[in-house]
């Protein structure tokens, strides 16, 4: 795979801009952005805080709305749509794992992985949440709530839910911001794992520029534009 071809992208973001209100008036967040991701690929996006990195990620989900601009993802235009539309979009094609876990509290691991499971009507939402935890190491944290593990169980069962639809995009908002340098490479090693499994698409947003180069490619953000972009060549398998 080329990662800078240009062909049937499965994200594809032209001309993006977001604007927000705010007392001191507007505030451009993203000005501008042109992005082609390639199915399949492992895409880092770094740069400092406030450079739009988490909004980019955020319109890429469907979670917020641009400004301006055409946001295709796998094959469905984002602008314009409900938010029906766009919880069936991110249900069906996208996972999504932030920093801070986003666990479901009252629910154990098993109840939180089978939510989206559920929401999809799959009779089997248990015995194939119970597999996605297995997969991440959990099958001895099942009944456990988010209160009783530790913030790398915590993450590893947000990566379980994150893939138990078996989502064509995987969005990683600073997954490791939370954790220690060991904790952290665990949880890296098994994202790159199961989405080399799944042939998961990955758009990655991290500080860590040991984790940027494990991708196909680095983008830079700062100031809401894309900067750099940079190949990365490396003997490293995402």
């Amino acid at each position: 795979m080329n990662p800078a071809d240009p062909i049937d992208p499965i994200i594809a973001l032209t001309n993006v801009t977001l604007t927000l209100s705010s007392d001191a008036g507007p505030v451009n967040i993203l000005r501008g952005v042109d992005l082609n991701v390639a199915a399949g690929e492992k895409v880092s996006v770094v740069g400092p805080s406030g450079a739009g990195k988490t909004s980019l990620m955020m319109i890429i989900a469907g979670l917020e709305q641009p400004t301006a601009g055409g946001v295709e993802v796998a094959g469905m235009r984002l602008e314009g749509r409900d938010e029906d539309a766009l919880a069936l979009f991110r249900r069906d094609h996208v996972g999504i794992v932030f920093q801070d876990f986003h666990l479901i509290p009252t629910m154990s691991a098993l109840e939180n992985v089978a939510v989206p499971l559920e929401l999809a009507g799959r009779r089997d939402a248990m015995n194939l949440a119970q597999a996605r935890l297995e997969a991440v190491g959990l099958e001895h944290r099942l009944s456990h709530y988010p209160g009783q593990l530790s913030g790398g169980e915590q993450q590893r069962v947000a990566l379980a839910r994150a893939f138990a639809m078996d989502p064509k995009i995987l969005l990683a908002d600073e997954p490791t911001g939370n954790l220690d340098s060991d904790t952290g490479t665990r949880v890296i090693d098994l994202m790159f794992g199961l989405s080399a499994e799944q042939g998961t698409t990955l758009l990655l947003i991290t500080h860590e520029t040991g984790i940027a180069a494990r991708c196909d490619r680095t983008i830079r953000i700062d100031n809401g534009l894309i900067v750099d972009e940079t190949k990365i060549v490396s003997d490293l398998t995402c």
